[in-house]
């Protein structure tokens, strides 16, 4: 892990960006918080079952097809009941 400024970071970004695939770099700045400089992975990123999966959900949030919890249920008879509707 490095810490540097913003100043360094401009002044030296090929260096920092090539030390980012092997350490994680912060960069500091006055008055805000810091940045995180790191190499993403593979796993950074949703496979495509991840994407369909949200996809799918989206669809059935647009179609209507949600669960609402009622007033006074408890999360388990909440996902009880919806488990029963989806089984029918």
């Amino acid at each position: 892990m490095q810490i540097i400024t913003t100043r360094e970071f401009r002044a030296n970004q090929k260096k920092y960006f090539e030390l980012a695939e092997k350490e994680t770099i912060f960069v500091s700045r006055r008055n805000a918080a810091p940045i995180v400089v790191y190499a993403a992975t593979e796993e950074d990123f949703p496979s495509r079952e991840e994407l369909e999966a949200i996809q799918r959900g989206i669809e059935d949030i647009k179609q209507g097809r949600t669960f609402k919890m009622r007033k006074d249920e408890s999360l388990d008879d909440f996902l009880n009941r919806i488990e029963d509707e989806c089984n029918v």
